[in-house]
């Protein structure tokens, strides 16, 4: 009795198929192989006719004796066959300590600009084999490349390249690169996590600078958004002598030199220096919304740094203060060049938070740590009458102390929504209803910058991807109307 029921227990399907995943799920724990697609399809009809064979003998009734042999050992011998083939082609795979990899990149980055990696994935092993190559990045990062496919030669190493683009700022760290090994038949697949940490800082715009430099140099920044603004008076401190270039005044030809040179020379002057700059940027929840890719704060931190750049070369003291419902980060104005690292290092791992921001602490640490004149920029954005009425107030109660400068930023689907094109001017069109709304929110924002303007406060109302070339060109026009 007891030898029948063994003899039963043996006989079920449920054992043999503990004896087939049994053996994959040790391999997958252990050493993170799994078959492939290929080994499942050609182990997945002769093991369902092995089965059928063995454990429903109606199939073969039909056959005579010496045919139902042949079969059964013709299906013995396919699995056996496909069983010794595979655990073969299992045995060669080769085990994660046999792969190396290093990743090489810059550790800081430019939010919205291409930023290069190369990755190396080295072959400690004899034999060759196909690896397919992933790295590890975050929701942040949108790669030019999902994954690399090569073939990986013995003790040779491999480097693939792919760019990657932020949408977010801050410190992220880049941990693994991921492989897959496949056998030398592709009836397995291994599936390696390779330890590489990588430290990326993303900063705002860096880019920006550079371009705004070479411009510069070519006398060419109006490709860049910068008009070239007129002065109110001339500054006489002699900076240097230059070549001419096409738009310079013939007052400043140097006729002397030009003559020695046999080349037009110019004389540059020097602009009013030692001035100041105080930057406040709000994080709080007004800030939060997108414009493109990124946030309204990516947008005020991007053209902060871009006008800090502008001023620190034309001799100016640059500062900052991040706030929220308290303050975050405080950079003294100072001059050279390495306050741009201060503004950056500052600026670059604040994020926009939901909250409600203290313009009465801000304006009081301002009035606190800054006793000097300076032009105040405050970056922030507006969408209901109590934030209005508080940025109007403290706004307007630095004038004759400072020189306050208010930037809003518009937001493009109130102003879109004035298009009536599209509408039918039927009793139930929503088009009809949303312009209405939105020339009332407009109309708003208008008299709130009116009211700036009368109180004395110097305003800037423009769409966040206009702000930096914007920016820039309201401080340069301060500067030549010698208002500060």
């Amino acid at each position: 009795m007891f030898e029948a029921e063994i003899t039963k227990f043996f006989s079920t399907p449920v054992l043999w198929l503990l004896l087939i995943i049994v053996p994959l799920l040790v391999s997958a724990r252990f050493r993170r192989i799994y078959p492939s697609r290929l080994l499942l399809v050609l182990v997945t009809l002769p093991a369902i006719l092995s089965l059928l064979v063995a454990f429903e003998p109606v199939f073969i009734k039909a056959l005579s004796q010496e045919q139902s042999f042949w079969t059964v050992l013709l299906l013995v011998l396919v699995d056996a066959g496909i069983f010794t083939i595979a655990f073969a082609d299992w045995l060669i795979i080769p085990s994660q300590k046999k792969f190396l990899a290093e990743r090489s990149a810059m550790k800081i980055a430019s939010i919205e600009q291409k930023h290069h990696v190369d990755i190396s994935v080295s072959n400690l092993g004899r034999s060759s084999f196909f690896v397919d190559i992933k790295d590890e990045l975050p929701d942040a990062f949108t790669s030019s490349r999902e994954s690399f496919s090569l073939r990986l030669k013995g003790k040779s190493r491999a480097t693939s390249h792919y760019t990657f683009t932020s949408n977010k700022r801050g410190k992220f760290l880049l941990k693994n690169v991921y492989l897959r090994v496949r056998s030398r038949l592709r009836l397995w697949n291994g599936y390696y996590q390779l330890p590489t940490e990588t430290e990326i800082n993303v900063f705002p715009d860096l880019k920006q600078i550079s371009e705004y430099e070479i411009l510069a140099r070519t006398n060419r920044l109006s490709l860049f958004g910068v008009r070239k603004t007129r002065k109110i008076g001339q500054d006489h401190d002699f900076e240097r002598l230059r070549d001419y270039n096409q738009d310079d005044n013939f007052k400043n030809i140097d006729w002397r030199t030009t003559a020695r040179r046999q080349k037009l020379t110019v004389k540059d002057f020097q602009s009013s220096q030692s001035q100041r700059v105080m930057f406040l940027v709000d994080c709080g929840r007004m800030m939060t919304n997108r414009a493109g890719d990124i946030s309204l704060l990516d947008h005020s931190l991007n053209a902060m740094l871009m006008m800090s750049y502008v001023a620190l070369r034309r001799g100016d003291a640059v500062g900052l203060i991040t706030f929220s419902d308290r303050i975050h980060n405080f950079v003294p104005a100072r001059t050279g060049k390495n306050q741009m690292n201060h503004l950056l290092h500052a600026s670059f791992d604040r994020h926009p938070q939901m909250v409600e921001s203290r313009y009465d602490e801000a304006f009081l640490y301002l009035r606190t740590r800054c006793m000097k004149r300076s032009l105040v920029v405050v970056l922030t954005n507006l969408i209901d009458e109590i934030n209005a009425n508080q940025l109007q107030t403290y706004l307007s109660s630095l004038v004759g102390r400072h020189l306050p400068l208010g930037v809003l930023m518009r937001d493009h689907q109130i102003f879109d929504s004035l298009d009536m094109s599209g509408s039918t001017g039927g009793p139930h069109d929503l088009a009809l209803y949303q312009a209405a709304a939105a020339a009332d929110v407009i109309s708003w924002r208008q008299q709130v910058l009116s009211d700036l303007q009368h109180q004395g406060v110097l305003s800037l109302d423009c769409f966040p991807e206009d702000l930096t070339a914007s920016l820039v060109n309201r401080y340069l026009e301060i500067k030549a109307r010698h208002l500060l």
